[in-house]
């Protein structure tokens, strides 16, 4: 792709064709662009936009308002007060676009209009952008540390969508897309919105999170249908025990799936599920049918090098060379197999272990719902000689002697946790992750409770 050639908004060219689907029903490519004019209007002047939508088609106008006026867009996974002071320091001159009660920290702030003085009629073509320039700043979920900033330009941000949704099929055959995931997040940004307008798939406006908001958008749209979610909404879903409407593909990321979730939920939606793997640092780099083993192929035109226990990608629409967070063995073909985070390794009297394995086994003892491990740093734990795992866990009706019978089968010993703290539920955010640092608070919380020595 030539860096000065303009690249346009859609690889759709009708002006009619519905980009988006709600409760009031479709929205066209020359709605979308119309109302971006007249939001780009309304917006007061600056460099960078904050846009923090949650209707997904508002999210899309006031992306393409700043495409439009040459803005960034800024999209946090976490509206946390301290990403917003960080951003409010790093570009003085944002302002923040929303459609629901949000605390701007102070930030000047844009409540999207009730009504735009649109003119659709007026709107004769799609536009096209620089390639080179620079459209979107992403940041990480913080999952290990403090949300980094990605800045992302627009010729490659296209290309992520367009390789995307070749690898699914959807150039051949676009599918209504319902996502469970904030569009401001990598993985929502992706599948939700850039894949759809790169392979005329309309989405679905809404970021359902119930089980019974899922179905009914789902039911809502054309087939074929796609749901981009997380195994975290996935589980919820089926069981939930509600009547599926058809969906013809499933796609999943942000955590690792289990084979036994996949193999669930493709029987229960008569469908294929894929998972997507990558990060904010790199965007979407494979992906993997996961019912057909846990080899993943990278998607067309990504390089991966792996130099002792580091990995790169590089080339397609990868922004330069982004190290890897995971430890990666390559396969021949463009395949690789993923062996777990670096930050999830756990070494204790000499044996070795990941978060994601721990995870993994104590989430299948019978009863568990859901469950996290936690490592605390040393300065976190007042024996720090000897620091040990604990782990966070709801199951409903059984006793931490239970759960602890059920794990002690499937573990070594060496890291049973000490202790395993009970909880109604896990404060997950809203792709279903666990940052470590809400992971720390509970650790600060069990320890606040325990009587002095």
């Amino acid at each position: 792709m030539n860096p000065s050639h303009p690249v346009p908004l859609s690889s759709v060219t009708d002006l009619d064709s519905v980009v988006a689907w709600g409760p009031q029903g479709g929205r066209r490519l020359r709605d979308l662009l119309a109302d971006a004019r007249a939001l780009l209007g309304a917006l007061p002047e600056g460099g960078h936009l904050l846009n923090v939508c949650q209707d997904r088609y508002r999210f899309a106008v006031g992306f393409v308002a700043g495409l439009l006026g040459g803005r960034v867009s800024l999209q946090p996974a976490s509206q946390s007060p301290e990403t917003l002071h960080r951003i409010r320091a790093a570009h003085p001159d944002v302002v923040c676009l929303t459609d629901s009660t949000f605390d701007s920290q102070g930030l000047p702030c844009v409540i999207y209009p009730d009504t735009l003085q649109a003119r659709p009629q007026d709107v004769r073509e799609v536009p096209a952008f620089e390639a080179d320039r620079l459209v979107a700043i992403l940041f990480t979920s913080g999952s290990t540390g403090l949300p980094q900033p990605h800045g992302k330009t627009w010729g490659r941000l296209v290309r992520n969508g367009r390789v995307e949704a070749e690898r699914l099929g959807l150039v051949a055959r676009p599918h209504g897309i319902v996502g469970t995931v904030p569009v401001q997040h990598s993985y929502g940004f992706e599948s939700t919105f850039l894949m759809a307008l790169q392979s005329g798939s309309p989405f679905w406006t809404g970021k359902p999170f119930y089980p019974q908001d899922i179905v009914t958008a789902l039911a809502a749209l054309p087939t074929p249908r796609l749901l981009v979610t997380t195994p975290f909404h996935l589980q919820s879903l089926l069981a939930s025990g509600l009547d599926l409407p058809p969906t013809d593909l499933l796609l999943s990321a942000t955590a690792p799936l289990s084979g036994h979730l996949a193999s669930q939920a493709e029987s229960r939606f008569g469908a294929p599920l894929h998972e997507i793997y990558g990060s904010t640092e790199s965007g979407q780099l494979a992906s993997r049918r996961t019912t057909d083993g846990p080899e993943w192929t990278l998607l067309e035109g990504v390089g991966l090098l792996v130099e002792g226990d580091g990995a790169f990608a590089s080339g397609g629409h990868v922004e330069g060379r982004v190290p890897l967070s995971d430890l990666i063995e390559p396969l021949p073909g463009g395949r690789f197999l993923l062996h777990g985070r670096h930050a999830d390794l756990v070494n204790i009297a000499g044996k070795r272990t990941s978060l994601a394995y721990l995870n993994h086994q104590i989430g299948a003892v019978p009863g568990v719902v859901d469950a996290a491990f936690f490592l605390p740093d040393e300065t976190d734990d007042d024996a720090a000689a000897v620091t040990r795992l604990c782990a966070f866990v709801v199951a409903p009706g059984l006793s931490r002697e239970a759960v602890l019978a059920g794990l002690r089968p499937r573990i070594d010993a060496v890291f049973m946790p000490r202790p395993l703290v009970l909880l109604d539920a896990l404060p997950r955010n809203s792709t279903g992750k666990l940052p470590r640092e809400a992971l720390r608070v509970l650790h600060a919380q069990w320890l606040d409770s325990q009587p002095p020595g």
